[in-house]
């Protein structure tokens, strides 16, 4: 159950928490898009099984890949895609911090 609740308060709680800090102006833009970041999970429907509680998702799912995190920090570099990429690597982030609980 704390493995449950830590996860799921990184994928909603804390990014509400950084878009209100750190975006005042556009917070629910932000918290919106952090949000869509979890659209990523998507490549978890082509694993079998779907869901394994055992499973590193980091590295597994395409999406998930180091290939895909190179990617989304290169994506830092570009102002009209950094903060999905920020999104986007805080939720591999929250993903990586659940295979060491």
């Amino acid at each position: 159950m704390l493995k449950f609740t830590i996860h799921y308060s990184l994928h909603f709680l804390v990014p509400l928490i950084i878009a209100y800090l750190f975006f005042k102006d556009k917070w629910k833009k932000i918290y919106i898009i952090f949000l869509l970041s979890m659209l990523i999970d998507l490549d978890h429907l082509l694993a079998n099984p779907i869901f394994d509680p055992n499973r590193c998702s980091v590295n597994f799912h395409p999406l998930h890949s180091y290939i895909a995190v190179v990617i989304y920090c290169l994506g830092l570099f570009f102002k009209k895609t950094r903060t999905l990429c920020i999104a986007l690597l805080f939720h591999i982030i929250t993903d990586l911090i659940d295979c060491y609980l």
